[in-house]
């Protein structure tokens, strides 16, 4: 999506600079942070398609800073960390990061994780609005209501439970919810979809009984139980 307004936040003034420059090359707007502080401050008052976001800042950790972010917002997040280990990582996606790049990384690289998570936003426009009673898929807006109550959502999250919830009963090893979830997860692991299904029954325990029917299949992955069932 040309023009679209990437948030950088990242006190490193080189790997920044950097990171604006490519984004700059591929027509996308930038407001640099290096401070997490001052940029939550922003985040809240402000729109952005994508956030590219450090986890060791001054101020205000990366991983604090998604968890407070995701109280309001759903703009998805690529966490940059120089931190390699998995449990880190799942740290992130914990805190409601949608992708992560280790440093060092290919400025290349990080550019094409932003226009992949862009894609995603805009996925579905063919108005599709698809009912799983009592839940509403709405693929339009990427959202899941339940009685009018929407759950507050990342894009990943979304493309998860949606996925279970339009096919009801199926059962889904972890890699292919990895595949639903993300074009390229060559650095996710089966703990990265548990991560994200932990986020999903929380959010959903807070305005129905969903996350009793978002079922682990033991030994294979998860499913969405019909009531019956």
């Amino acid at each position: 999506m040309n023009g679209a307004s990437i948030c950088v936040i990242e006190d490193d003034i080189k790997i920044a600079s950097v990171l604006i420059d490519y984004l700059h090359a591929n027509t996308y707007r930038t407001t640099h942070f290096v401070d997490g502080l001052q940029a939550f401050e922003a985040l809240r008052t402000q729109n952005f398609d994508v956030v590219l976001l450090d986890r060791m800042l001054p101020g205000l950790d990366g991983v604090s800073l998604c968890q407070r972010l995701r109280e309001f917002s759903a703009v998805p997040v690529i966490m940059l960390t120089a931190m390699v280990e998995e449990e880190d990582k799942l740290d992130g996606l914990d805190a409601g990061a949608d992708d992560y790049v280790c440093k060092p990384f290919s400025p290349r690289e990080v550019v094409a994780r932003v226009k992949a998570q862009l894609r995603r936003s805009q996925f579905a426009s063919n108005n599709e609005v698809s009912e799983v009673w009592p839940y509403v898929v709405n693929q339009t807006n990427m959202s899941i209501s339940m009685q009018g109550k929407t759950l507050n959502l990342t894009p990943v999250e979304y493309r998860i439970l949606a996925e279970l919830l339009l096919h009801p009963g199926r059962v889904y090893s972890r890699q292919q919810l990895l595949d639903v979830a993300s074009d390229d997860n060559r650095d996710s692991s089966d703990r990265t979809i548990d991560a994200h299904i932990k986020n999903l029954r929380k959010k959903v325990d807070a305005i129905s009984d969903l996350s009793q029917r978002l079922q682990s299949v033991y030994g294979v992955g998860y499913r969405f139980a019909l009531p019956q069932e």
